[in-house]
């Protein structure tokens, strides 16, 4: 599998990565509590991956307000950008490239992990149904729960959320990031203002399409012009049917998805940003991605395009062979598997995951995956 097009080179802004195998943010729940701070542990996780093409972090919250699920790792304090340099330190002595997933949850929350108990916030006073939140009931210990009921953002307070991710962007630069992702999938505060279904508003943000894209454009605009637009990266997690699974996240079917997204990406497009990231449906038994889809993406964004949705070796070599995306992420293989570029590489069999360890706990399902042969 040497030769494998997983292998080449690939640019990525301003980087040459050595491979087109991408770890892509995997919420792990690790951080030092109180205080939601990155930490040895994660640093450890971080660099044993390392022989990534790109990493991408987990989700790091923005602000306070940003956080949906307990012990989820910050990026708005002195002591979070701290704990954020052990992790990028580490990633760089093995000489990787890691990107920051700023996130903020926006009505994917609960009043026990809002500041003072307050309402979640988000682009309008809409519950949402479909999901869960994690909570914690007692030092170390969480349980799912419903999210809140969230109140509208002022028009105000939109504008000083932009300027919560610029600082953001500007925070995981301090903790010595390669770059940073905007989470705008999964149904979260960025996707909230996207869509039709959780947006009503009546200002400059909601309405039409275009006015429900604003607040990406502003967040992307003003991200690319603080850091560079070369460092900057936008996921997007483009529903075209959903699912009655139990879940934690889970994004929205818009009425029409194709043109939606088209729009979305030819946003990004205009502010010249170096990827695009897209987490395909990944429940049991979900559809594939529409063919169209993928090749009006292509044609609609000239930067690197990452797909992330259940690949294996085989079909991510097949996808990056048909032109339409530049780089494959695998996440639950990429959990279980520290060395996976290796292992693909060499025909390695792969370690299972262990499920029950994914969120929370310890170095157990963690840093203890063992590399092939180890």
């Amino acid at each position: 599998m040497r030769n494998n097009r997983l292998f080449k080179p690939a640019t990525l802004g301003n980087y040459t990565l050595k491979n087109r195998i991408v770890l892509p943010p995997l919420t792990r729940q690790r951080s030092t509590q109180p205080g939601n701070i990155a930490n040895e542990l994660m640093a450890e996780y971080y660099q044993q991956r390392a022989d990534a093409g790109l990493i991408v972090t987990e989700g790091t919250q923005i602000e306070p307000r940003g956080q949906g699920y307990a012990w989820t790792p910050g990026i708005h304090t002195a002591e979070q950008i701290a704990g954020w340099r052990k992790v990028t330190e580490a990633v760089h002595a093995r000489e990787g490239v890691i990107f920051a997933q700023l996130w903020h949850v926006g009505r994917v929350s609960h009043t026990s992990l809002q500041p003072e108990s307050a309402a979640p916030v988000s682009a309008s006073a809409i519950a949402t149904e479909r999901v869960s939140v994690f909570i914690e009931t007692e030092p170390g210990v969480g349980v799912l729960a419903k999210p809140s009921a969230p109140r509208a953002l002022t028009t105000h307070e939109v504008e000083e959320l932009v300027q919560l991710y610029i600082q953001a962007a500007r925070n995981a630069m301090e903790a010595g990031f390669d770059g940073i992702e905007l989470h705008c999938a999964n149904g979260y505060l960025v996707n909230q203002f996207i869509s039709a279904h959780s947006n009503n508003r009546e200002d400059q943000y909601g309405g039409s399409l275009h006015n429900r894209l604003r607040f990406l454009r502003e967040v992307v605009a003003g991200v690319a012009e603080c850091i560079g637009k070369e460092k900057v990266g936008v996921r997007f997690a483009p529903l075209f049917s959903s699912t009655d699974e139990e879940r934690t996240y889970l994004g929205m079917v818009e009425d029409d998805p194709h043109t939606t997204y088209i729009e979305a990406i030819n946003v990004l497009e205009d502010s010249g940003i170096a990827y695009l990231s897209i987490a395909e449906a990944d429940w049991d038994n979900a559809p594939r991605m529409p063919e169209s889809f993928r090749r009006a993406v292509r044609s609609s964004f000239s930067g690197a395009i990452i797909y992330a949705g259940r690949y294996t070796a085989q079909s991510a070599t097949q996808l990056l062979d048909s032109g339409l995306a530049d780089l494959v992420a695998f996440g639950r293989t990429f959990m279980a598997n520290p060395d996976l570029p290796a292992r693909i590489a060499n025909d390695w069999p792969l370690n299972p995951l262990n499920s029950a360890t994914v969120y929370g706990g310890n170095a157990e399902g963690y840093t203890d995956y063992s590399v092939y042969g180890g």
